[in-house]
């Protein structure tokens, strides 16, 4: 079994390449001093929860959560060293690093084992949350605790009568002020749950008003109480899972329980959206450490084993023959694209592109997540038998990485998002900023394969905005294969490229303008079988 090795080096590259040093109090030297030291610890003391937290998995005991051995003492580690109020104020405790410090640290993270990431890894976006829409006596009293690993939080949204869509929300909570109480059930509650942290601060949404969002509000409600007493809050069972068997997914009953109100009434979404937009980068760099990790295993793997013999007849490794190197360069080709494009939409929120970043934001949800399970399925075929039995773990990366498409809202929802409002909201200003950022990557390089690729997807926009909703999936494809153009056009002009980049990106700029028209083809059929159909 290979260890797990953090890409820092194709981290901080890819940081920098995307734009990094724009970022206000950008610090290059500081950064990879950071990533560099959790790296150290994720590979020393995170990653090997990794394998025995999958098969341990977690238990239900006298109606609390027990995570599996050695969990709750490696919290207290990273805890201990800052590593949960890394993004947060320095007022409230934490070291004020930015978006990009956090992005660099959550891949790695997720890459070591993505459970305990899962657990710990919604605290900097409620940090956000509680700066944005919580009174200052919220955030004194909630964030310190938060920053210092003494509490955990959840994401509290999904009903079994509602769950993508949130309209259909039944959890109510009645009273007045900060006093209010919230009855009902949510399910697939990530850490609704467990022995980490001394409490959790749970985010819910409940409906404070009519039917439909409008009526939603949002609530902090803790599992424990000032004073030490216990909230109506319990876990009625813990989901079995085809994967991330170390994250306790929780169905939780409210009864009763209390909580504060966070923001005005009726603007609920508003501020858990604050939430779910940190997750959704979140989760497509979670794709993109399970797309790494594929890699580096298979890679590893066709290296050393011999099978078969060259041309000159004398015994080669696996990763000598054409159709393993295929698939063996492709996991790598997956992993840096998907980590390129959101480090993007990163890059774009940290310096304020707000239309681009909300563009791209989807697109790298999609994108990292189906990177995850593609790489791991080739992963598998490079190791052959071997890549399906337990021994070398690749079948838990592709179990672990299947969620990524399907939570923080299905893959689908996010390319009917971009094919509706990033073409509409604003007079398509999303669509816009996106094409001028591809326009600048071809005046830039001088290149007209992909001046000719935007022309292409400038035309299926238009088609796009007839039936936004059946051309949605490959609209969203076409997107992604152009963005993807664009960042291997850069990298075959770039000097900072290392020189497996450079190899691939020849590969890549020769492939993916077809591969655009290709798309673009199949959606004018649809389009036209659309307009058909009406």
């Amino acid at each position: 079994m290979l260890p797990f090795s953090a890409p820092v080096d194709d981290i901080l590259w890819s940081l920098e390449f995307a734009g990094a040093s724009g970022i206000p109090d950008w610090d290059r030297d500081l950064t990879a001093e950071i990533v560099q030291h959790f790296a150290a610890f994720a590979q020393g003391r995170i990653a090997p929860l990794d394998e025995a937290g999958d098969k341990q998995g977690c238990r239900l005991q006298n109606g609390r959560v027990v995570m599996p051995d050695g969990f709750d003492a490696v919290f207290r580690e990273l805890a201990c060293g800052g590593w949960q109020g890394l993004s947060a104020p320095e007022e409230f405790g934490g070291q004020g690093m930015g978006g990009a410090v956090h992005a660099a640290i959550s891949e790695i993270f997720s890459g070591a084992c993505h459970s305990l990431q899962m657990v710990t890894g919604l605290v900097p976006g409620a940090v956000r949350l509680l700066m944005q829409y919580g009174t200052d006596d919220q955030k004194a009293r909630f964030i310190p605790p938060l920053v210092s690993g003494d509490w955990l939080a959840t994401m509290c949204l999904t009903e079994p009568g509602a769950g993508s869509d949130l309209s259909a929300i039944r959890t109510k909570a009645e009273g007045a002020g900060q006093s209010w109480q919230i009855t009902g059930e949510k399910i697939f509650i990530s850490g609704g749950d467990h022995n980490l942290s001394d409490n959790i601060l749970h985010l819910v949404l409940a409906r404070t008003g009519p039917e439909g969002v409008k009526g939603l509000s949002l609530f902090a409600c803790p599992a424990v109480l000032d004073g030490g007493a216990r909230n109506a809050v319990t876990v009625t069972r813990i989901e079995e899972k085809m994967g991330l068997h170390a994250s306790p997914t929780c169905q939780m009953a409210f009864d009763g329980a209390q909580g504060e109100l966070i923001g005005a009434p009726g603007q609920g979404l508003a501020a858990m959206f604050t939430l779910m937009n940190h997750a959704r980068l979140d989760v497509a760099l979670q794709g993109v450490a399970h797309a790494t990790r594929a890699y580096a295993v298979a890679s590893a793997y066709a290296a050393d084993r011999v099978q078969g013999r060259g041309a000159d007849g004398q015994p080669v490794t696996l990763d000598r023959h054409a159709d393993v190197r295929r698939m063996i360069d492709r996991a790598d080709a997956l992993a840096l694209s998907a980590r390129a494009i959101s480090h993007s939409a990163l890059v774009a929120l940290e310096t304020g592109n707000q239309p681009l970043a909300d563009f791209l934001t989807p697109m790298a949800k999609v994108c990292g997540s189906d990177a995850g399970t593609q790489a791991a399925e080739l992963a598998m075929q490079v190791l052959g038998g071997y890549g399906y039995l337990h021994e070398y773990r690749v079948e838990q990366t592709y179990r672990d990485a299947r969620i990524c498409a399907i939570y923080e809202g299905t893959n689908g929802i996010h390319a009917t998002t971009i094919a509706t409002r990033g073409l509409s909201y604003d007079g398509g200003a999303q669509a816009d900023a996106f094409a001028a950022w591809i326009d600048q990557i071809a005046d830039a390089q001088n290149a007209c394969c992909l001046r000719n690729a935007l022309q292409e997807w400038t035309d299926l926009r238009d088609v796009t905005r007839a039936a936004p909703r059946e051309l949605a999936h490959i609209f969203m494809q076409v997107s992604i294969a152009l963005a993807d153009l664009g960042f291997w056009v850069r990298v075959r002009g770039s000097d900072s490229a290392p020189s497996r980049m450079q190899a691939l990106a020849r590969e890549r700029c020769a492939l993916l303008p077809g591969q655009v028209s290709h798309l673009t083809a199949q959606a004018r059929v649809m389009a036209e079988l659309a307009a058909n159909a009406q």
